[in-house]
């Protein structure tokens, strides 16, 4: 296939997963952002005055009597950043829906580490300014900046396991609820109540809408703009109504019957059409897909590759020299903000992530081992984007520039330290590592229809530590190119447990059902696995007649296996791995659970590879030394 999505399993993060493309783009966007970080610095350095001349430019918009105006850098931080944070929130909606925290059980370690993650770098704060009038900077030294620690986790931290972002990611997204609500109540001032009651009054209207499936895009928009706009006026930092719209934007899989839906009325402009009818197609394509992966896969890059280093550049420029340095090292604003951010960030989500473990006496553990959550904790200590907001709110002037400082070096710091934390760890061996980084802790089983060997084909070994189960059809394309990968995947481990299971996708693939019925045929005379073989490398001849011709040189009593096809004694045991894909919410093809665990994202052989080497690890750890 030409197109990008061919070696993608079906409903793929966001974004891969969708967390896995939230991550390669995180990692490219924390590039541009570094680099747009860079160039602030250079452009302040070389003409300051023109510097704080751009970003001081003053634009208003009226209409009538109404007329909101703000400087080109309040602009950028309440009013792109609202963007930002929207893509927060929808990150923090997908996790309650379908990620990580959607077993409600599981909130407790998060918000545990992400409380104490901002608690003790604030206490860190106030013990360098307590007492002093920079004390009201706190906030500065709190949140952390998800995109680029996401990014430069990618970069410095361990090839695998996933849930060690995963992790990060749910943790991150506490801290950015709290740090909202910081924002929201500690960092406003002459809040008037007026429109601020309006505003929780057009986000209520916007939530009856979503719970009654209202899908037009613009009321939202003209909801979430109103919305701004009464908040802002409020006194309140308007970033909160992204966060509040990201919030209420639902993640779900896509059902069989909304696919099959689409696929009817795609048929039906097929055959007619019409502007009205690609209008009706248009809809139900939308439909198919969660508003929430949508709007995401919208907006995400434009956060990542525009807005967020805008904001960098407008805001991380410091004129740096000898007697500044010398000055700003000595505050007590840049060193609580750094000692807070690179000491308080790491104590803080260990701290509290060891808490809530014992408190709960070992039913909540860790989804990463001990030294992942470490690692997790000291790139948490990138504070970049909503301290550097929370600072030009709290601060001004020479405290500015010092604060500003303290959150440039507290990420460089950050950075390093998590890199040493890992390249330490990578020198243990190989059980220690697994355990250091991957941890015990059970994963959510999403296959709900668990591997029976007396039932399910199998090909390999039954008492594997890898059981990979594919949920394929014989006339999709996709499961074709995955065919010579799963391939290479059992070559290249021969303890590993391979299983298929029928999932035809009747609406789209005329002859799948057929095909599938036939493996079943040749199954009743032990060639289930040939047959197999044969249907995937023939996918476009898979009529009757072809299939009797496969038997035929499979060496197959062709008679009894016409018979079995006209008599359809496959279909019952065909419907039951249908009803089974049902059950753990798989909708296409192919799709694939390594033990037990739904695997998002690519299916090339470097993807599978790495998720059947995390399996393996966590199946390693589980095992008596």
């Amino acid at each position: 296939m030409a197109n990008g999505w061919s070696a993608h399993t079906a409903w793929t993060r966001n974004v891969d997963t969708p967390l896995r493309r939230f991550l390669r783009t995180e990692t490219g966007g924390a590039a541009i952002l570094l680099g747009a970080t860079l160039v602030a610095l250079l452009w302040v350095n070389i003409d300051q005055h023109s510097y704080q001349a751009v970003w001081e430019t003053h634009f208003s918009l009226t209409l009538g009597r109404w007329s909101v105006g703000m400087d080109l850098r309040e602009w950028i931080n309440s009013g792109l950043m609202t963007f930002f944070f929207f893509i927060v929130g929808l990150e923090a909606r997908r996790e309650f829906d379908i990620g990580e925290l959607r077993e409600r059980r599981r909130f407790a370690l998060p918000i545990g580490a992400g409380l104490a993650g901002i608690l003790i770098p604030i206490a860190v704060f106030l013990v360098f300014n307590g007492g002093k009038d920079s004390a009201h900077g706190w906030g500065a030294a709190m949140s952390t900046d998800t995109a680029f620690a996401l990014g430069m986790l990618a970069l410095v931290g361990p090839r695998f396991p996933t849930r060690l972002r995963a992790f990060l990611l749910t943790v991150s997204v506490v801290d950015d609820l709290l740090a909202l609500c910081v924002i929201a109540f500690a960092y406003s001032s002459d809040v008037q109540l007026g429109p601020l009651l309006f505003a929780v009054g057009v986000l209520v209207l916007a939530l009856a809408a979503r719970a009654g499936r209202v899908r037009y895009g613009l009321l939202y928009l003209l909801l979430g703009v109103t919305a701004w706009i009464a908040v802002t006026a409020s006194g309140v930092d308007p970033v909160v109504v992204g966060l509040a719209m990201g919030l209420l934007t639902y993640a779900y899989p896509s059902s069989r019957s909304e696919l099959e839906r689409a696929t009817d009325l795609f048929r039906t402009f097929r055959e007619q059409p019409t502007p009205e009818l690609e209008r009706t197609a248009r809809s139900g394509l939308a439909s198919a897909v969660s508003p929430n992966e949508r709007l995401q896969a919208l907006f995400h890059p434009w956060t990542s590759y525009v807005i967020v280093p805008l904001f960098a550049l407008a805001n991380a420029g410091i004129a740096i020299n000898g007697s500044f340095l010398a000055a700003a090292y000595a505050s007590p604003i840049t060193i609580g903000i750094i000692v807070g951010y690179v000491l308080g960030k790491p104590i803080g989500v260990v701290g509290g992530t060891w808490l809530v473990t014992k408190l709960s006496r070992g039913r909540l553990r860790t989804p990463v081992g001990w030294v992942a959550v470490a690692g997790a904790g000291t790139i948490a200590g990138i504070g970049f984007t909503v301290s550097l907001l929370i600072s030009t709110i709290a601060f001004s002037g020479e405290q500015l520039e010092q604060a500003k400082l303290g959150v440039l070096t507290a990420a460089l710091v950050a950075s390093l330290l998590t890199w040493v934390v890992f390249r330490v760890t990578s020198m243990l061996s190989p059980r220690r590592r697994a355990e250091a980084l991957i941890g015990q802790a059970e994963s959510i089983v999403d296959l709900e229809v668990q591997v029976d060997p007396e039932r399910d084909h199998i090909r390999g070994p039954v008492d594997s530590p890898v059981t990979v189960v594919e949920y394929g059809d014989f006339e999709c394309p996709h499961c074709g190119q995955a065919e010579p990968i799963v391939r290479a995947l059992l070559a290249d481990f021969a303890d590993v447990t391979y299983v298929w299971r029928h999932l035809p996708l009747t609406d789209v693939h005329p002859r799948a059902q057929l095909a599938a019925e036939a493996a079943e045929a040749a199954a009743d005379q032990d060639a289930f696995w040939e047959m197999h073989d044969v249907l995937l490398t023939h996918q476009e001849d898979l009529t009757p007649e072809d299939l009797a011709g496969y038997a035929a040189d499979l060496g197959l009593d062709v008679d009894r296996f016409e018979k079995d096809l006209q008599q359809r004694s496959g279909a019952a045991r065909v419907a039951e791995d249908v009803d089974s894909a049902d059950l753990s919410g798989v909708s296409g093809t192919p799709t694939f659970f390594i033990n037990g665990l739904r695997h998002h994202g690519a299916y090339d052989i470097e993807s599978l590879t790495s998720a059947v080497k995390s399996a393996k690890a966590r199946a390693f750890i589980g095992r008596p030394a």
